[in-house]
């Protein structure tokens, strides 16, 4: 059999620092001087206690206890903690023995737990079905290469340069994830996730007729100005009427008149369109004004369009500016996490295939090489991110009860393509640098890439959606580009070069673009929160931030901080 040490023998590299940001502190280690613990016997430490607690009732009354006195976060007393980095010197000398980690999966989740981990002398290797770091933060670039479920293997001919990113593609300002930019030094840029250049378009349903802007591509800036416009003159007209007077005071009344006249950008108390909504003629030299776009629509044609149901999204609080982005795609983040990790500690193309846990550690087969050979991996630990739809058809000897709640999450059904264009007529035609276009149809958004600006060529995301994933891949890029000439007319058809598609459900490794817990958190998700013997479990789905990275990188340091106070507390 091959043990971690087998395999992690080469020296270990230099720690660095924490990240910063609010998001981590230290707290003192267990190696300083231990005190009786209010909960436990009269003197005993907790250390003490812990340890013939474990040697009397194992594991699971062991982690009773911890939950008990508060070391561990239960469904009952769970409450948010700040970060606690583990340190070498929190160990005894017994415990330092028992640091061998087996992390199953190199995406974010796996690779925070293994930097997280080395940092205080952990002896972590990372087993890796895919050929790169990063999981679903993939990015896809010329040469890449990927195969389906079905057997249907796609191979991207994107520009040097081009790019898209399958995956996540934002990050925002209060996101864990910047940390370790900083720390890993990922230069990042500005994603402009909202601009006013870009479209809203609806289109008219069975069950829904939105006007006469049915078919009608709208700027974003044009819709804002009417609805606000509109609704402010509302505001103005209630308060007018004395309709407000029982709610406020008549000094409040007028600064709110003001502030309606202000956001709306009223004239003589009503909204008749301004400068806010574009020029058909742009202001130039001399005596030329410019034109201004309008008149406005309607009232009742502006709210008909339903477009400013849409403009919530900007408030959301991951998603309000501003958004950011890693420089040459988001699988950079990936990639400095395996450098600090070390190439060394981490098997790629290496499928896990069996799991056990044992009375001392853990045990794992998988197989690497072509053809397959079966190999073992031996630790003291193990963390495994590998989503609960792909981990549920791997054998294992996992309780009956983990089992059954790794039944209970579904892998969401999306999806996204890259369309590269050789002219970036978004930029050229309609002046859109970045954004996204929000449509009611099955594409849902088209966007546009916030990198490359003024060049030759560009990738436009051409939709991110679930309805997609059933079709062929050129059916995929049929149907896409279909709808987007409905919003750039023949540019967006006329000008592909090429595309790639991926489809989330059908990635071997994945099965789904993130995890949704039907009925909400529950009692399955409280239990993934618990190890199994010595098996932990990691993953944004483990969290309160699904889909983003921030939520793989919390939960994995969450396990990290689970298991190094375990091992900490119960040995002497």
């Amino acid at each position: 059999m091959t043990s971690v040490a087998d395999v992690t023998s080469s020296p270990r590299r230099a720690s660095t620092c924490i990240p910063t940001g609010g998001r981590v502190s230290t707290a003192p280690g267990t190696s300083s001087p231990v005190r009786s613990t209010p909960g436990t016997p009269d003197g005993l430490s907790r250390r003490t206690f812990l340890t013939r607690v474990g040697i009397a009732g194992g594991a699971s009354a062991l982690y009773g206890s911890m939950a008990a006195l508060g070391l561990v976060a239960t469904p009952a007393n769970a409450q948010p903690v700040d970060f606690r980095p583990p340190r070498q010197g929190d160990l005894s000398p017994s415990a330092r023995k028992r640091t061998k980690v087996v992390i199953l999966g190199a995406g974010i989740a796996g690779l925070t737990a293994a930097y997280e981990l080395q940092k205080a002398g952990y002896e972590c290797h990372i087993l890796e079905a895919r050929d790169r770091p990063g999981g679903r933060a993939r990015t896809i670039r010329g040469g890449d290469s990927l195969t389906d479920t079905d057997g249907v293997t796609q191979t991207a001919e994107f520009a040097d340069g081009h790019y898209f990113n399958a995956g996540p593609a934002r990050i925002p300002n209060h996101h864990v994830t910047l940390d370790y930019c900083r720390e890993l030094g990922v230069e990042i840029q500005a994603l402009v996730n909202a601009n006013a250049e870009s479209f809203f378009y609806h289109e008219n349903t069975g069950s829904t007729d939105y006007g006469p802007l049915a078919g009608t591509p709208v700027t974003h800036r044009q819709a804002k100005a009417d609805y606000y416009g509109y609704i402010s003159e509302l505001l103005l007209q209630a308060l007018d009427q004395g309709a407000l007077d029982d709610t406020l005071s008549a000094d409040d009344a007028e600064r709110l008149a003001s502030f309606a006249q202000s956001f709306g950008g009223l004239q003589g108390g009503r909204y008749v369109g301004n400068d806010r909504r574009g020029y058909t003629e742009s202001p130039g030299a001399g005596h030329n004004a410019g034109v201004v776009d309008g008149p406005p629509p309607d009232l009742s044609t502006v709210l008909q369009s339903q477009m400013g149901n849409r403009f919530s999204f900007e408030f959301g609080f991951s998603q309000a500016m501003m958004m950011w982005q890693p420089v040459g795609g988001m699988d950079r983040i990936s990639f400095a996490f395996a450098d600090a990790v070390g190439k060394q500690n981490i098997t790629y193309n290496a499928p896990v295939t069996e799991i056990r846990d044992t009375a001392d550690g853990v045990t794992v087969a998988y197989t690497t090489g072509r053809p397959g050979r079966t190999r073992v991996i031996q630790a003291d630990h193990c963390i495994c991110t590998i989503p609960p739809m792909v981990l549920r058809g791997i054998p294992s000897n996992l309780s009956t009860e983990t089992k059954a709640a790794l039944e209970v999450p579904v892998g969401v059904n999306t999806g996204k393509i890259g369309l590269q264009y050789k002219r970036r007529f978004w930029e050229e035609d309609s002046n859109i640098f970045g954004g996204i276009t929000a449509t009611n149809m099955d594409i849902s958004g088209i966007w546009y890439p916030s990198y490359g600006y003024l060049g030759e060529r560009g990738v436009v995301v051409g939709y991110y959606s679930g309805a997609y994933t059933d079709l062929t891949v050129a059916e995929r890029e049929e149907r896409a580009v279909a709808q987007g000439v409905k919003i750039h007319g023949p540019a967006y058809r006329d000008e592909l070069e090429t595309s790639f598609s991926v489809a989330w459900p059908k990635v071997p490794e994945a099965l789904g673009g993130w995890v949704s817990w039907p009925g909400g958190r529950g009692d399955a998700y409280d239990h993934l929160l618990k190890p199994d013997g010595n098996v932990y479990f990691a993953g944004d789905h483990l969290s309160h931030y699904i889909a983003w990275q921030a939520g793989a990188i919390e939960s994995a340091r969450m396990t990290v901080m689970n298991l190094h106070e375990r091992l900490a507390a119960t040995a002497e």
